[in-house]
């Protein structure tokens, strides 16, 4: 990959189109290397260990992910149902639902409260992410909004003998638009509050994301979840560390079947995400056991960084 960094910044992106490489990993690198937008977004540690599904599930059921370290419990919420009985909504998926949830973290960080304005603010956040809301990215979009502000989230943390377990939602509180009355630049929910559990956590524990790499990802949960994954791992190793497609299936791919189809799928998406970290090192082992991730930087420098305090 560092290959394919060094030609699209020496000889452009033709050049690099003649590599034997995927075009959609060389297209990815080439809108991540000529994005001029500089940006850093935020993404509680938790989240880079264990994600949302990325299909539909039926409403009714919760998710269930495990990592080494994390496993992610996520109950579906409930709504008011038009007989008298609430219905469940359904808990959130696929990329979109991973967008709003990096502005909403992102917005929180920057501002330094659980109280984030949505509306415009996400509708031109979205815009930015190359996700113009409008026709059925703005339903969908609505969707995954209730979908998160209704859901409950148990995150069970190991060290060592110990086991963390916290409960929490993801909001304490929104202010939805009513859809009817709705401007043209509103997106259903209006204000959204971080629950206070979620907020802390997010505080205490951000990982720092280049939204260039966000932004070249944006239709792609997987590559989504990796490269997130990726930004919380490599800077904190201290040797290469090898990782089976087991271990690897377990907490990116519950919803294969196969191994090898696992495998077909996670490939290509780990490409994508190191197409837009050009610090990162990830080979496959020689025995085809797993991935070997060598220790690096951040996707985002310490010095780029500033939080309010």
């Amino acid at each position: 990959m560092q290959t394919l960094h060094k030609i699209l910044q020496d000889s452009g992106r033709q050049a690099a189109l003649q590599l034997d490489v995927d075009r959609e990993v060389v297209e990815a690198a080439a809108a991540y290397m000529s994005d001029e937008q500089n940006g850093i977004g935020f993404l509680y540690s938790g989240w880079c260990q264990a994600a949302l599904p990325h299909r539909r599930l039926a409403d009714h059921k919760g998710w269930q992910l495990e990592s080494d370290q994390v496993c992610l419990i996520i109950e579906p919420g409930m709504r008011r149902g038009s007989t008298g009985e609430p219905v469940p909504v359904g808990v959130p998926y696929g990329s979109r639902a991973r967008l709003i949830l990096i502005y909403l973290q992102s917005e929180a960080i920057r501002t330094n409260s659980r109280d984030i304005e949505l509306g415009k603010s996400l509708r031109s956040w979205m815009g930015k992410m190359n996700i113009p809301i409008g026709g059925k990215n703005l339903q969908i979009v609505r969707d995954q909004m209730e979908r998160i502000s209704r859901s409950r989230l148990s995150f069970e943390v190991k060290r060592g003998n110990t086991l963390g377990l916290t409960n929490q939602n993801i909001m304490d509180s929104a202010v939805f638009m009513d859809p009817s009355t709705e401007g043209e630049g509103e997106t259903y929910m209006h204000m959204a509050r971080l629950s206070e559990g979620f907020f802390d956590g997010l505080r205490r524990h951000p990982v720092p994301l280049d939204e260039a790499a966000i932004r070249a990802l944006s239709n792609n949960s997987m590559a989504l979840d990796i490269y997130s994954w990726l930004a919380y791992r490599l800077h904190s190793l201290n040797k290469p560390t090898s990782i089976t497609w087991h271990g690897l299936k377990a907490q990116f791919g519950l919803n294969f079947g196969q191994l090898k189809n696992f495998k077909a799928r996670f490939l290509p998406n780990l490409h994508l995400a190191l197409a837009v970290y050009p610090a990162a090192k990830v080979v496959e082992q020689d025995d085809g056991k797993g991935i070997v991730l060598y220790p690096g930087h951040p996707p985002v420098g310490k010095r780029t960084i500033s939080l309010k305090s």
